[in-house]
């Protein structure tokens, strides 16, 4: 797909708000960020739109959302991953703003092997500690809005903070189960699924 350069900083954009905060920046937000005026950036999308690289739900704000099957180029490197910021993987804890990049070959060196994800987040706590999650790891996240029982998932919780629990749908709520009896399960009616674990990695110095 031919995008141009402000064209893909507004995929990344669109991207990292809905991990962080589950839904898109405004117009005026993403015009902000790049230092142009709004219409400038009603174009962008619009093409963007057109190319089949974004979907906009009908009359919804902040809904802007990447196309199923669609991957940025950060997304496409081997052994290199968009890092997005912290999970908890203890009490929720407030969402972390800075974006950087995890390259597994400046973490684990080249003979790691070749990986497709979505975007990497460092872990915070040890919640999840019984099923080998541990504080400080890091964990590859498909990037997903819906999961099976039993998954792992980065869950954007009510209150707009961010966990990473086991999911559960069980009747009328949902359960994010902890690994860590230290921990109680958080029990909550809806929750939005920010992606779901699909590697671990950990680095021994």
């Amino acid at each position: 797909m031919n995008l141009t350069p402000k064209q893909l900083r507004i995929l990344k954009l669109i991207r990292d708000s809905r991990v962080r905060h589950g839904y898109s920046p405004t117009m005026q937000e993403l015009a902000d960020h790049l230092g142009v005026s709004k219409v400038t950036v009603f174009e962008h999308v619009e093409a963007l739109i057109k190319k089949g690289a974004l979907v906009r739900e009908a009359n919804k704000a902040r809904s802007l959302s990447i196309a199923d099957g669609i991957s940025l180029p950060d997304e496409e490197q081997a052994l290199s991953f968009p890092l997005v910021g912290k999970i908890a993987a203890g009490y929720p804890i407030e969402k972390y703003e800075d974006a950087d990049t995890l390259d597994l070959t400046q973490v684990f060196g080249p003979r790691i092997g070749q990986a497709n994800a979505s975007f990497a987040l460092r872990v915070d706590g040890d919640s999840m500690r019984d099923e080998g999650i541990l504080d400080g790891d890091y964990v590859i996240i498909e990037r997903r809005d819906t999961a099976r029982n039993g998954e792992r998932v980065v869950a954007l919780l009510p209150n707009g903070e961010t966990t990473l629990k086991t999911f559960y749908r069980e009747q009328d709520q949902i359960r994010l189960q902890p690994a860590n009896p230290a921990f109680d399960p958080i029990i909550v009616k809806d929750c939005k699924i920010q992606g779901v674990v699909i590697g671990v990695f950990r680095r021994y110095d």
